[in-house]
């Protein structure tokens, strides 16, 4: 069972949070290979979005290798083997941290410091002084 959570003020794309969102439950594992996806119909219409929009978002989940769709039977969970998981998750990690190296650089803060921010949350006692 899909659960969505689209937030219309977002700056994301409605699409995008769609694709985002099935791919998250796919890498977590909520969805398994095999496992049916409602229509693009269905979901639009439970989405209160428009048919286009969740077409959009199942074509690049289809062209990302995560949905595949069969004619006359439906959209499916595609099989996706762990390592290319592990990548996708890895390419999401390095794109974030990309973000906060860049906001620490204009905020003019030192890579050890950075560093020094980052094992302390890794660790879990960034609030502990």
């Amino acid at each position: 069972m899909l659960k969505f959570v689209i937030l219309q003020t977002s700056n994301q794309p409605i699409y995008e949070q769609i694709k985002n969102q099935i791919k998250k439950q796919i890498i977590e594992g909520s969805l398994k290979a095999g496992d049916s996806l409602p229509s693009i119909r269905v979901l639009a219409k439970e989405l209160n979005v428009s048919v286009i929009t969740t077409k959009r978002a199942y074509e690049e989940l289809e062209k990302e290798g995560f949905i595949i769709t069969v004619p006359a039977r439906g959209t499916f969970v595609a099989e996706i083997d762990r390592e290319k998981i592990a990548s996708i998750i890895t390419k999401e990690i390095e794109e974030e941290l990309e973000k906060v190296v860049l906001k620490a650089k204009t905020l003019g803060i030192d890579l050890n410091k950075l560093i020094d921010m980052i094992i302390k949350l890794y660790k879990g006692d960034a609030y502990q002084k």
